[in-house]
């Protein structure tokens, strides 16, 4: 098989072959010298747990020495007015109001208090597709299980050729007992980018409620959740955001904010020193924790600001657009989507011969 010569390539594949090159590796090479990563390693792999830049973690490590200069003061003092002003500034990142979301360590963590507070009757079902991370379809099945509720994984056509193919497949599976949709923003294991925002407006006028995992979303595309109007959405700051890891969140529409349970009884439950919302207080308080890497994306969205991001996003989407090609060239398996900003952005999958993907 022919070798094909890739492009050096540097934080967030942020070199692109064709194009504006030089400045593309300009950018890209004083972005290396921000980031903690070995200078041996090429590291192309985000989407798993992202690699956090000096500027942010040297903040997040100043949050973790002053909680143990005055653990309590920190805690129970400081705790609530800390944890607000880092609810602001990610809401207004993500679009939403900062009373609508909470920090949770990771999107796992979010959809599980999600799943676990519905209430599922026996023989309703939660439509989702088969292009879920694996741990979640898990969740589902789990909750499912117990509840004597249904999980339905409608297959998707592969390749897809339109948001509404993608949508009328997933449509047919909504049933009379169709209770729930949960799908991707941004699916783990095909990178694909789903037209979330009309499902969403679907199932509103059906009355199904819809959880979005958009593990993949925030930092690699734009996020408006306001916008989506998705009653429970989950993100992760660890990835494409550069935060810490065990930086994630969960957010819910104020009229859902009632069908959320905390998945860990603490304080937060009829407190009294009730703060914005039952749904901060239960969510936010669920015992001793080091709050370091929430406290830290303030950080995380600041410094993607001062270096531009977006584009750095489109640095990256031009190496991986680039990669797509060399890779079918090499191949000659055909790809499982356009070529398109609309369906893959920084991440991209390929098939492998095998499977449908």
């Amino acid at each position: 098989m022919r070798q094909v010569p890739i492009p050096r390539s540097g934080i967030c594949m942020a070199e692109t072959p064709h194009g504006p090159q030089d400045r593309a590796q300009a950018r890209q090479e004083a972005l290396r010298e921000l980031f903690l990563l070995r200078r041996d390693v090429t590291f192309l792999n985000h989407g798993s747990f992202g690699a956090c830049p000096r500027p942010v973690f040297e903040a997040y490590q100043s949050w973790q020495l002053e909680l143990e200069r005055q653990p309590v003061e920190f805690l129970a003092r400081r705790f609530s007015d800390l944890l607000r002003v880092a609810r602001e500034a990610l809401a207004a990142f993500v679009g939403a109001a900062a009373d609508e979301l909470v920090y949770v360590p990771n999107a796992t963590t979010g959809l599980n208090i999600v799943a676990r507070s519905l209430e599922l009757q026996p023989d309703d079902e939660v439509l989702s597709t088969d292009h879920e991370y694996g741990a979640l379809d898990r969740t589902w099945r789990f909750i499912c299980q117990r509840r004597g509720a249904r999980y339905v994984n409608q297959t998707l056509p592969i390749p897809v050729e339109s948001p509404d193919q993608v949508i009328e497949t997933l449509w047919s599976g909504v049933g009379e007992r169709t209770r729930v949709l949960f799908l991707s923003h941004v699916t783990s294991p095909t990178s694909l980018i789903l037209p979330v925002s009309e499902l969403v407006r679907r199932a509103r006028e059906a009355g199904i409620l819809t959880v979005i995992d958009g593990a993949h979303a925030p930092g690699q595309i734009q996020v408006d959740l306001t916008s989506l109007g998705a009653d429970f959405y989950v993100g992760n700051c660890h990835k494409w955001m550069c935060a810490p890891k065990g930086a994630a969140f969960l957010y819910a529409r104020r009229e859902t904010q009632s069908l959320v349970e905390p998945l860990v009884v603490s304080w937060g439950w009829q407190s009294e020193t009730p703060g914005p919302s039952r749904f901060i207080d239960e969510q936010e308080w669920q015992g001793t924790r080091d709050i370091a890497a929430y406290l830290a994306v303030p950080s995380a969205i600041a410094f993607q600001a001062e270096h531009d991001w977006p584009s750095v996003r489109e640095d990256c989407h031009a190496l991986a657009r680039w990669a797509r090609q060399a890779i079918a060239n090499l191949t000659g398996l055909d790809p499982i989507s356009p070529d398109s900003p609309q369906w893959y952005a920084q991440m991209v999958s390929r098939r492998n011969g095998t499977r449908r993907w």
